[in-house]
């Protein structure tokens, strides 16, 4: 009877001892503060996520920016409502507001602020687009002998120059266009130096290959071409001879924009 008493008494203290240690647990865990949602583990993002996900608001917020010139055309057109755009040729003196009037002999002989002048002015010839979306946009400025308007377009036929200067830039209101120069070269004056419309596509990308065959330094081209664009002024190496710097259109990349062509590229262009 003894000994069973000891054991009895052996059992119940055991039995209070883990009692005694469950409810010092318990109290442990109901004095932790509990995990809020928002802090419970998750699993981090990367660099590169967040580069992804930043990099996509950037270009979503780009994309709805509208575009804001570096030409104040607002003070421009108070001068003189036919600015229609700016061309600027780094390196050059080639830095001019270009005009429109329909005609092609106003601003031979004036400035922009109506003035006449033997300098006149830059202006688009008269067949093409004010906006500067023709197929070929011919662009006419006198040569002084100053240095100013386009008397630097002579300097393209000197070919290492050519090569140093490639890109140009015209800006209008409403966007950009980015051009690299291909083709410099003298020729008797004549309509088809200013041509504008073409039957075919392939009928224009001829008459690009024809311009570039006139020049030996002149780059590379891919076909089929946008759009022309043709800086022309007056030269004297033959009777009534032009100076031609011809360019095409690129991107930001410099990569040459091709034109988007309808089935067998019948589509008539300008």
């Amino acid at each position: 009877m003894k000994r069973t008493g000891k054991l009895l008494i052996g059992i119940a203290v055991i039995l209070l001892a883990a009692a005694g240690t469950a409810a010092v647990v318990g109290q442990f865990a109901s004095n932790r503060e509990p995990v809020k949602p928002s802090e419970q583990q998750t699993e981090p993002q990367t660099t590169a996520q967040t580069a992804a996900v930043t990099e996509a608001e950037t270009t979503t917020e780009a994309e709805t920016e509208p575009y804001i010139s570096p030409v104040d055309f607002e003070a421009l057109w108070e001068r003189n409502p036919d600015v229609i755009g700016w061309i600027r040729i780094e390196g050059t003196n080639i830095d001019y507001p270009i005009l429109y009037s329909g005609d092609n002999d106003y601003y031979l002989h004036h400035d922009i602020d109506g003035n006449e002048t033997v300098a006149g002015s830059i202006f688009l010839d008269l067949e093409d687009k004010p906006d500067m979306t023709s197929r070929h946009n011919v662009i006419y400025g006198h040569r002084m002998k100053n240095g100013s308007m386009f008397r630097d377009v002579i300097r393209f036929r000197e070919e290492q120059f050519f090569k140093d200067h490639p890109y140009y830039t015209i800006y209008l209101p409403d966007r950009e266009i980015r051009l690299k120069v291909i083709s410099c070269y003298y020729a008797a004056n004549s309509y088809q130096l200013r041509r504008m419309y073409f039957p075919t596509q392939r009928a224009f990308d001829r008459f690009v290959e024809r311009s570039l065959e006139e020049c030996p330094y002149a780059a590379e081209v891919e076909y089929p071409v946008k759009s022309l664009f043709t800086l022309i002024t007056c030269s004297y190496e033959v009777d009534d001879a032009r100076t031609m710097l011809l360019a095409v259109e690129v991107d930001e990349d410099g990569n040459q924009i091709l034109a988007e062509t309808a089935a067998g590229g019948q589509t008539e262009t300008r």
